[in-house]
C-alpha cells in the first residue's frame, strides 16, 4: 500500500522511528540493520511494508528496496511472520543471510534468536532456489538511472528466467540490432530466445 515514506525524522529508537510526512506522524518499526544505517539527519526516506491484521495495522521500515525484498522472501515462508523476520534482519546483515541461505548453511540462520533448525532447513529449502534466481545485485539498491539492458534484464528475473541466462540473450539481441532497441522491444525478443 506504501512504497515509502519520505520525512522529517521526529524520533529514532533502535526498535522504530517517527516520521512526519505532510504533518501526519507515521510509527514505522525497524531492523537494527536500519537503525544503524539511519544516521543523524532530519530527513529520512524509508521503504515501507504495511502488515495488516483484525486488531492492528503494523508499518515496517527499511533502510533500502534490498533489505525490504529480503524480508519479504523471509515472511513468505510459513511460521515466519513480521516480528521473526524483523528480528532476523537485526541479528545479522542482509548480505550475511541472503548468503548463508544461497550456500545452504543451517547454522548460521539457527544461530538467530527465534530460529530453530527446522525452520532454518525450511528457510533455505524455499529461498535458496529463489534467491540464486535473483543474483547478489538484489541488495543493492537499486539505481534510478537503468540503462535499457538493466532494465530488461531486471523485468526477465522478475518473470522467473535465470539472471545468466537471460544476460547472454540480451547481450545477443543488443549486438544484433546494434543497441537501438527500446525496452519493450528487447525485452520481446529476449522472449522469443529464451
Amino acid at each position: 500500500m506504501y512504497a515509502y515514506i519520505d520525512g522529517k525524522l521526529a524520533f529514532k529508537s533502535a526498535a522504530f522511528v517517527v516520521i512526519d510526512a505532510g504533518g501526519v506522524g507515521y510509527h514505522i518499526n525497524i531492523s537494527l540493520n536500519t537503525y544503524s544505517k539511519l544516521g543523524v539527519s532530519e530527513r529520512c526516506k524509508l521503504f515501507t511494508w504495511l502488515h495488516v491484521k483484525e486488531d492492528a495495522h503494523t508499518l515496517y521500515g527499511f533502510i533500502d528496496e534490498g533489505e525490504r525484498r529480503l524480508f519479504l522472501h523471509l515472511i513468505s515462508i510459513s511460521g515466519i511472520g513480521p516480528n521473526t523476520g524483523r528480528m532476523m534482519l537485526s541479528s545479522i546483515t542482509p548480505e550475511e543471510i541472503q548468503n548463508a541461505i544461497i550456500s545452504g548453511n543451517v547454522a548460521i540462520i539457527q544461530r538467530i534468536k527465534g530460529i530453530g533448525p527446522k525452520s532454518a532447513q525450511r528457510v533455505i529449502l524455499e529461498l535458496q532456489d529463489k534467491l540464486r534466481k535473483e543474483g547478489s545485485e538484489t541488495l543493492n539498491p537499486i539505481s534510478i538511472n537503468k540503462t535499457v539492458k538493466e532494465e530488461a534484464l531486471s523485468a526477465l528475473v522478475m518473470l522467473g528466467f535465470v539472471r545468466n541466462a537471460a544476460e547472454k540473450v540480451l547481450e545477443q539481441e543488443l549486438n544484433k540490432n546494434s543497441g537501438e532497441l527500446t525496452v519493450e522491444q528487447l525485452i520481446k525478443a529476449a522472449l522469443k530466445s529464451l
